[in-house]
């Protein structure tokens, strides 16, 4: 039950915030923004932490299209939230809970069983003083024990859904004291077409936000260039904000490039200054500068992986190119991602297929791409293709291999196909009698046991890991010794949940029940994408040298003959 509500608010943490709010349009990068800038303060010798407000209805993210909101990002307590927050895991290096995301969905509904509770005492309910109590709570309950808590409110000034949040922002302001608490908003600065920077945008945007009674301490303007100083000293003096304190954040070819941009703006010393934390500061020289090193380490080759999916949007598997990414960084090799679409597969992507040093068959739900699915990791498995199958990836592995190699015509997955006749994925039985479908589902972090000698053991070096989960369905028990008569051995095991699979006359082919993509970060590789990024290597230098060698009169001869 939520404690009872009330407008008295007793300073005693000590918990600095800053506020990020957006302008103009959605998806400028304020919440990269507003990470690299808790990325910098880490540096720092901070505790940073960050909250996300999701101003929509819903009370997670778990039920909503990738093609909308892209992908559902799952934390280490099962909990469904927005992609940004893995942003901020990745970027801050932290796990956060699903405290850490609030939703207009999860304030209503708590403030709606207080009041059903009799917790309000029969006072009437108003979203002021009522939903902007909790919201401020569920911020302050974040923050506890941080030194700053980066909040980043959702979609843009100006909308009605984000009201509510931007009013507890106000009240925020009034509760706080002025060192404990900035506020940075973040806004679009167009070029016209002769390429001037035009600040119009940038201010109705901050006029619009002074008219709810919030004045930004800190602009950050979003352009292809850094801003120029007449734009900043244009933007200062309409917006009533010295030109300190107006920032660039101009596009750069990889995401964890903007903190070394705004830290070379000086974004973070002022943020310091402003929140009079910066006397507590790791002097800057001897700040870590394993970001630095990280992202901008050399790469001695370039490999092509095929991503085979049905959602023709890159958010709705970032954490899949991100963790490819940080796999690049530790192995020193560009990564280009090839898409193919499931649904067109053979007709329109056969060409990428052939092109592709290594497979991934992502994470889903439902029918739609399944067959190419199947299809993309046959053609991994007969052509020798490092391959690596997530979540639904993984069950596609077990229905390939009970339909082609174990010869169980029309096996298939309960989900897809009800009626199949050999439902090698199903629901557990314990999962069957439980009538909340939300209740069927495996999320959040449990540990694997992993067995010995196998591929598994080689990636994790251990005999077993923790990693996230987001499905429903399992490998059919009645069907695992069967699935196991030949060459697939699964590797890895929960009780009697089969976790990761492998086949032991493959270059590199490993499927995993859950998601490692989700623990993956810049400095700290996500183990079965090093490995499989690190086989995909040797198998493209392999080709590579196959191609590139002269044939000898021997192999001219046997040519010939042939």
């Amino acid at each position: 039950m939520p404690p009872e509500p009330t407008t008295e608010y007793d300073p005693t943490l000590g918990e600095k915030f800053i506020f990020v709010t957006g302008g103009v349009m959605s998806g400028l990068g304020k919440g990269i923004t507003a990470a690299s800038t808790g990325r910098l303060l880490a540096n720092a010798g901070f505790d940073v932490t960050a909250v996300k407000v999701d101003p929509y209805l819903n009370v997670d993210a778990g039920t909503m299209n990738p093609y909308e909101h892209g992908e559902v990002y799952v934390l280490k307590d099962g909990g469904e939230v927005d992609l940004d927050l893995g942003n901020y895991e990745r970027f801050l290096g932290i796990d956060m809970t699903s405290d850490h995301n609030v939703t207009t969905g999860k304030t209503y509904q708590s403030v709606i069983e207080a009041e059903r509770a009799g917790d309000y005492l029969g006072k009437t309910v108003q979203i002021i003083p009522h939903v902007t109590d909790d919201i401020k709570r569920r911020i302050r309950e974040a923050a506890e024990g941080t030194d700053v808590c980066i909040v980043e409110i959702g979609g843009t000034v100006g909308d009605i859904e984000s009201m509510p949040f931007l009013e507890s922002l106000r009240q925020f302001a009034s509760e706080e004291s002025d060192d404990d608490l900035l506020f940075m908003h973040v806004t679009l600065v167009p070029n016209s077409m002769n390429g001037e920077q035009k600040t119009k945008p940038t201010q109705h945007s901050v006029k619009e936000l002074r008219s709810i009674g919030l004045q930004p301490d800190i602009l950050v303007g979003r352009n292809e260039e850094r801003l120029n100083e007449k734009t900043k000293t244009k933007i200062a003096r309409f917006c009533d904000v010295s030109t300190d304190a107006v920032f660039s954040n101009p596009d750069v070819d990889d995401i964890y490039k903007v903190p070394l941009m705004v830290e070379d703006e000086g974004l973070d010393e002022y943020v310091m200054e402003r929140l009079g934390i910066a006397d507590n500061a790791v002097p800057k020289a001897d700040r870590s500068q394993r970001w630095r090193d990280l992202v901008t380490r050399e790469r001695d080759g370039s490999v092509k992986i095929a991503l085979v999916g049905k959602y023709g949007l890159e958010d709705a598997y970032m954490s899949i190119h991100e963790a490819l990414k940080h796999a690049g960084i530790e192995q020193r090799t560009d990564v280009e991602v090839l898409w193919v679409n499931a649904d067109e597969m053979e007709e329109k992507h056969a060409e990428r297929m052939e092109s592709a040093d290594g497979i991934i068959v992502p994470g889903g739900f439902g029918s739609r791409g399944a067959e190419g699915k199947i299809d993309a990791v046959r053609y991994a498995r007969e052509n020798d293709v490092p391959f690596l199958g997530l979540c639904l990836g993984f069950q596609m592995a077990v229905i390939e291999q009970a339909r082609n190699v174990l010869d169980l015509e029309g096996a298939h997955s309960a989900e897809i196909d009800e009626e199949t006749p050999h439902p090698v994925i199903d629901i557990l039985p314990e999962q069957k009698e439980i009538d909340d479908m939300g209740g069927t589902m495996r999320l959040g972090a449990h540990e694997t046991q992993i067995e010995p000698d196998t591929l598994a053991a080689e990636i994790y070096e251990a005999d077993a890991c923790t990693e996230r989960h987001r499905h429903r369905y399992e490998v059919n028990p009645e069907y695992i010794d069967e699935l196991e008569s030949g060459n697939m051995v699964f590797s890895g095991v929960s009780g009697r949940r089969m976790e990761m699979l492998e086949l032991d006359d493959h270059p590199f082919f490993l499927g995993t029940q859950f998601h490692p993509e989700f623990r993956s970060r810049p400095d700290r590789a996500s183990p079965p994408f090093v490995s499989f990024l690190e086989a995909v290597t040797e198998h493209s230098d392999e080709e590579t040298a196959e191609t590139t060698s002269e044939p000898t009169d021997d192999d001219t001869e046997t040519e010939a003959t042939i």
